[in-house]
C-alpha cells in the first residue's frame, strides 16, 4: 500500500513546501484540488515538482467535464516531463457546489458524463504524440501530419495513471473506471446521490471483485481510498488502513478537508503516514 497527502488549502509556495516536507516524511504522493476559481493545481504542482524527487504529484480531484482536454494534455504532459515522470491523473465530474453555477458551467449529470468520457478520449489521445481524428457529441478534433507538431509525449508509459471515480453499483460509471488506471470509488444511496458517509471495506470488496471480473490482469490497476488517520496514534491509524488494504485498497489518500490550519496540516504531515505491517 502507497500513502498520499492531500493539501487542502494553500497557495503555490506552500504546496512546495508541504510537498518537501510529505517526501522526506515518507508519504509517497502529494494531491491539491482543482477549484473552478480559485489556486492554481497545476501551478501548484509544478512548484512542488521543483522541489521533490521521488513523491507522486496529481490533482484530488480534476473535473474533465469543465475544462478543454488539450488543455490538461498539455498541462499534464508538461509538468511529466518536468517531474520525470511522477505525475498522477484523478477525474471525475465534480461536485457541482464547488461554483459550476457560478461561472455557467454545465450542471447536468449526463451532460457531464459525456464531456468526461470524450475528454479522456482526447486527453490520451493526444498523449501520445501522434495525429488522430475524433468526431464526438460535444468535441470535433482533426489532427493530421500535416498540421501536428505535438509537444513532447509525457515521460510515463504507455500514459499517466488515469485514476477515476466510479460510483457504485452503476454499472456505466464503474465500466468507464475500467479502461484507465485506478478506481476512486464513490457509493450512491437510495436516492441515486452519491452517499457522503465512509465507505466500508465490505463495500471496497464488492468493487475489488466486479473490476476482477472484467479488467486485464496484465496492466497495472489501482483502488483507492480517501480518508483520515490519527498522526498521534500510529496503532490505531494502522489498524484503519490495514482493513482497506486486506480488500484490495493500493493507495491511501489522507485527505483532512476540514483541516484549514496551515500549521495543523503540516504537523500531520510531519507525523508521516499511517504504519502497515
Amino acid at each position: 500500500m502507497k500513502f498520499g497527502f492531500v493539501l487542502p488549502k494553500g497557495d503555490a509556495r506552500i504546496a512546495a513546501e508541504f510537498a518537501l516536507q510529505a517526501e522526506q516524511s515518507g508519504w509517497d504522493g502529494f494531491f491539491v484540488w482543482e477549484p473552478v476559481w480559485g489556486i492554481d493545481a497545476w501551478i501548484c504542482l509544478t512548484a512542488a515538482a521543483m522541489v521533490t524527487e521521488r513523491i507522486k504529484l496529481g490533482t484530488m480531484l480534476t473535473p474533465l467535464s469543465r475544462m478543454r482536454p488539450w488543455k490538461l494534455a498539455s498541462e499534464t504532459a508538461t509538468l511529466d516531463n518536468l517531474s520525470r515522470g511522477r505525475v498522477i491523473l484523478s477525474v471525475g465530474l465534480g461536485a457541482v457546489n464547488t461554483g459550476f453555477e457560478d461561472f455557467g458551467e454545465i450542471t447536468d449529470r449526463k451532460t457531464r458524463a459525456e464531456l468526461l468520457d470524450e475528454g479522456l478520449e482526447i486527453l490520451t489521445n493526444l498523449w501520445t504524440g501522434k495525429p488522430f481524428l475524433h468526431a464526438g457529441k460535444h468535441y470535433q478534433v482533426k489532427i493530421t501530419e500535416k498540421t501536428f507538431q505535438p509537444p513532447p509525449s509525457p515521460i510515463q508509459k504507455p500514459r499517466i495513471p488515469v485514476w477515476v471515480v466510479g460510483a457504485w453499483p452503476s454499472t456505466k460509471s464503474m465500466n468507464r473506471v475500467l479502461h484507465y488506471d485506478g478506481l476512486l470509488p464513490a457509493v450512491l444511496g437510495e436516492d441515486g446521490k452519491v452517499r457522503l458517509d465512509m465507505i466500508t471495506p465490505d463495500e471496497i470488496n464488492e468493487m475489488k471483485q466486479f473490476i476482477n471480473a472484467s479488467h486485464d490482469q496484465a496492466t497495472p490497476f489501482d483502488i483507492i481510498m480517501e480518508g483520515q488517520t490519527p498522526g498521534d496514534d500510529p496503532q490505531k491509524a494502522g489498524t484503519i488502513v490495514s482493513s482497506y488494504r486486506d480488500v484490495g485498497v493500493t493507495w491511501w489518500i489522507e485527505a483532512l478537508w476540514e483541516m484549514q490550519e496551515t500549521e495543523a496540516v503540516l504537523t500531520r504531515i510531519k507525523q508521516g503516514p499511517p504504519p502497515v505491517e
